[in-house]
């Protein structure tokens, strides 16, 4: 339990400063301006960048963050879910130019049938 509060105040700290190295290279920053959609698990996904820490360079950019998204997915069981959730996920975000390439995870919740798992993805979008 004490590994869950430090933890979550390391990510808090993170958030909250500006990490500095000779030049300024790696920052965190609280919204990207990019959309990306993509696929997982059997159904897709539209995100935007949310708060992430970046590493800046001479190619492109390097995000790993949270990714806040709606996901779509059709429920073919007898008692339905909605077919557009809202989720929230983690994973890496790779920036070149107005292109985004992503890796995310996003959590799937125990039910009667299932535990509960990480499922991994890939989407590709645009940033403005």
């Amino acid at each position: 339990m004490k590994t869950n509060y430090l933890l979550l105040v390391l990510v808090l700290l993170l958030c909250t400063t500006n990490l500095f190295a000779q030049e300024k290279k790696v920052a965190v920053s609280g919204f990207e301006g990019a959309v990306v959609a993509g696929y997982v698990d059997e159904g897709g996904f539209l995100n935007f960048i949310g708060p992430n820490i970046s590493y800046k360079m001479k190619a492109g950019k390097l995000m790993l963050g949270m990714l806040p998204s709606l996901r779509y997915k059709e429920d073919k069981s007898a008692v339905k879910n909605a077919p557009i959730l809202p989720a929230l996920g983690v994973g890496l975000s790779y920036n070149y130019k107005h292109l985004m390439l992503q890796l995310p995870l996003y959590y799937n919740n125990k039910t009667a049938t299932q535990n509960g798992c990480w499922k991994p993805g890939f989407g590709i979008g645009y940033r403005f």
